[in-house]
């Protein structure tokens, strides 16, 4: 129910602003701590980077504070598993590596850390991808990362809130924040605490705190294809390139020479920013079997509106190397996600009461459900 002009605005505990992983993980919170929450959000459904993702849960390759967050985020995917219904699939990551250098980071990785993972010989690395890749050499075994289907994974979360008392206002444009209002196109909102969870977005509501952290927009390819003669691939899929972009391996000494490697033997990966990634979409999804490849990542404040046709072919043809065969594409699509180098997430108060968070680095969907609950404090 949306008040009425000049009726007194609806109040509420909580009003959260973006119905993308952010801003729902934080509804899933306070209305679990007895809060009366609702969210705006200016689309029909949360059509941003959310559900454009591998829906790869990349536990075990975060750091620090991220690390933190990404195991209390599990934890939550797990209860929502049972609690929502919402499939989700814990088979981990399998690691190919192809070069020395590669091997070299992945043996320093699992010799300091004392989570689930393993080294794998390429025989080890077929079995758990229910495939040969050519050029194998070895590879590794992430045991605590999780898979969900991101399109159907978000909706579903959306609607489990709405039954648990979150109230969703969709098509609600927000026109300004204060403390205790939100302004909307649908009428206004009073609430104790506002929350912003727009992602890359940060920048249209607070540019000053934005331009603070540095928030740039991270524009991907990615790409769906069918899976080779029917192959079946349980766990998310990582190669060499992924290990020169989360924090577990770019920390790593052996991850220097990588860096150096493939500058010199594959310049055109680190001129689009490819992380070679890939995950199967889970049998429940409406495009059940295919293929979830990427990505690219280029950066700016603005997004061009052009895309090079380039980005895609240097990414199908390291896939049709590492299959060794032709893949047949489906689908097309452009992500869009904050990014910083001043660390993974801003977190900013610009007003009392008011809270601005961004996930500032690609793991929303990774360490969002673990965010949220420090932002919030409960």
């Amino acid at each position: 129910m949306t008040a009425a002009s000049g009726d007194a605005p609806d109040r509420f505990d909580v009003a959260i602003v973006g119905a993308g992983i952010v801003g729902l993980a934080h509804a899933w919170h306070a209305v679990r701590a007895g809060l009366r929450v609702v969210v705006l959000e200016r689309d029909e459904f949360a059509v941003g980077a959310s559900i454009r993702n591998f829906g790869h849960i990349c536990t075990s390759a975060q750091s620090g504070l991220a690390y933190e967050y990404a195991l209390r985020a599990r934890e939550e995917w797990l209860t929502l598993a049972t609690d929502a219904g919402i499939p989700v699939s814990a088979p981990g990551t399998v690691i190919i590596a192809r070069r020395a250098e590669e091997l070299a980071v992945l043996e320093e990785f699992v010799g300091e850390r004392t989570d689930d993972n393993l080294l794998l010989t390429p025989t080890q690395v077929a079995e758990r991808l229910g495939f040969a890749p050519v050029g194998a050499i070895g590879g590794a075994w992430l045991g605590l990362d999780l898979r969900v289907d991101a399109p159907t994974a978000v909706p579903a979360f959306a609607a489990h809130l709405a039954r648990l008392g979150v109230e969703f206002r969709y098509r609600a444009h927000v026109l300004g924040v204060e403390t205790g209002r939100v302004v909307t196109t649908a009428g206004d909102v009073t609430a104790d605490r506002v929350t912003v969870a727009v992602g890359h977005d940060v920048d249209r509501f607070f540019p000053g705190e934005a331009e603070k952290h540095g928030v740039v927009r991270c524009r991907l390819r990615m790409i769906e294809a069918d899976a080779p003669a029917g192959v079946t691939i349980d766990p998310g899929v990582f190669t060499g390139t992924s290990l020169l972009r989360y924090d577990g391996f770019t920390q790593t000494k052996a991850a220097e020479a990588l860096r150096d490697a493939l500058a010199r033997e594959a310049p055109a990966l680190g001129e689009h920013g490819v992380n070679l990634m890939l995950t199967q979409r889970l049998p429940h999804s409406e495009a059940a079997g295919r293929l979830v490849l990427g990505d690219t990542h280029h950066y700016g404040l603005t997004e061009t509106p052009f895309e090079d046709e380039a980005s895609d072919e240097l990414l199908l043809a390291e896939f049709r190397d590492l299959f060794g065969t032709e893949l047949t594409v489906r689908r097309r699509w452009r992500g869009v996600y904050a990014s910083s180098p001043n660390g993974p997430y801003l977190v900013a108060h610009p007003a009392e009461g008011v809270t601005a968070v961004s996930v500032t680095s690609g793991i929303g969907m990774t360490t969002a459900l673990g965010l949220a609950a420090s932002v919030l404090d409960l």
